[in-house]
């Protein structure tokens, strides 16, 4: 969310800001429907100060035997009392309006974000590890996963297209991975491991962004709760509204939860395999910092994310994203894409986004700073340390062999019960 003072104090900014992100100036109209409202609630004040005034004078008139003028003032504020409801349900009405248009203005990119178009303008900023040479055809995911465990069509008749059922070793697999990358995000860095709900209400996915202009990418339940589209929601909103200490900086947290989302915007997309579910798992990872700490605490959640893919020896590039490729709520973005064989493509397994105090504004939450009576919002960050599902799928096409099995990446096999390699159904 952004704040209309800042807006007032520099229009020239934050339009060029906009304009980076491929949108038209906004400053001139947003001032403008402000100073309306600004306006108006002076008017009211105005008008509640003299009605006040004048009720106090009516009874030192009568007490003078003022008649006449007590009368006067009577008239005076019977006329206010008709006219006040009015100029406040008005004030109301544009105070609405801009809150409404400001929340569904993206935050604006930083300075070091390249701009651009699309993703064909995101910046390569490194690779890791070099893809594998097969002695064979390497093949995709979708081939090779059915005769070990992942079952599209049950998953599909059980709850329609992009659900998938698990099975055996499969399964066992997923469920290794996420429990791996939950241990090394607690256990090495830092990150406070939580079990959220998955049910969330409005303000938590409005404090997250997720609202209102995302609301179609969510599954909404018929009470009215939102599924969460990850656990950086939960996450996030937990300190919504709070006033912290200094003192508790950084929070960083982790969930290993269910995530869903409708796919909306995705009609037509990876539509074979597992690579774009309605249901997956994800490993997610939040931080709650002060301003001035945001960038290395940003470095510091990409490298957290990547440490995963190395430990499992999974191919990867970081890409710094583009203006026109940054989600709605992110002032930065990198996106980890992993190699995957079957493809012969780099795709997408993890974004990390630093959101400076854009969800802080909408959650209003803040921290006291030490020593000062002063208080500043805080800066939120969001990332996966990974997406389970996808890293499921870089795993089978990596780990693939010839006769169609799989092995198991040493890193999982303490997870695996002895389980080193997963073999087709005979």
């Amino acid at each position: 969310m952004h704040d209309i003072r800042l807006i007032r104090e520099n229009p020239e900014a934050f339009d060029a800001g906009l304009a980076r992100r491929g949108l038209a100036p906004l400053a001139k109209a947003l001032i403008a429907l402000d100073e309306e409202r600004r306006a108006l609630t002076t008017q009211v004040q105005v008008a509640q100060s003299r009605r006040n005034e004048a009720s106090k004078l009516i009874g030192a008139a009568m007490a003078k035997g003022e008649k006449d003028a007590a009368e006067a003032l009577k008239a005076e504020v019977a006329v206010l009392k008709d006219e006040m409801p009015a100029l406040e349900a008005r004030a109301d009405e544009l105070a609405a309006k801009l809150k409404q248009a400001l929340e569904i203005i993206p935050n604006l990119p930083g300075a070091d974000v390249p701009d651009g178009g699309g993703e064909e303008d995101n910046v390569e900023v490194s690779r890791w590890g070099t893809p594998r040479e097969f002695d064979f055809a390497a093949r995709e995911h979708a081939d090779i996963a059915p005769a070990l465990g992942m079952d599209f069509e049950t998953g599909t008749r059980l709850s329609g297209a992009r659900f998938t059922f698990l099975r055996g070793g499969m399964a066992r697999l997923h469920r290794a991975l996420g429990q791996f990358m939950l241990d090394v995000q607690t256990g090495e860095h830092g990150y406070a491991e939580c079990n959220p709900p998955v049910l969330v209400g409005d303000d938590a996915m409005y404090g997250t962004d997720k609202l209102p202009k995302f609301a179609e990418d969510s599954f909404c339940t018929t009470n009215d709760r939102w599924l969460i589209p990850t656990s950086e929601v939960s996450l996030t909103a937990s300190v919504m509204g709070e006033l912290l200490d200094e003192a508790a900086l950084p929070v960083r947290l982790t969930a290993l939860t269910l995530c869903f989302r409708s796919e909306a915007g995705a009609a037509g997309r990876d539509t074979r395999g597992f690579i774009r579910q309605h249901q997956f798992e994800k490993c997610e990872l939040v931080s709650i910092v002060r301003p001035e700490d945001s960038e290395a605490e940003h470095q510091r959640m990409v490298r957290a994310a990547e440490t995963i893919l190395e430990r499992l020896a999974l191919p990867y590039r970081k890409l710094l994203l583009c203006t026109g490729d940054m989600g709605f709520g992110a002032r930065k973005t990198y996106d980890l894409e992993v190699w995957l064989p079957g493809q012969g493509a780099y795709r997408e397994i993890s974004s990390c986004s630093n959101t400076g105090d854009f969800q802080a504004r909408r959650m209003n939450t803040r921290y006291r700073v030490a020593g000062e009576k002063r208080t500043e919002f805080v800066h939120t960050l969001n990332g996966s340390g990974l997406a389970v599902g996808r890293t499921l799928v870089a795993v089978i096409e990596n780990y693939q062999n010839a006769d169609g099995s799989v092995n198991v990446p040493d890193a999982l096999l303490p997870y695996m019960g002895g389980v080193t390699r997963l073999e087709p159904a005979k």
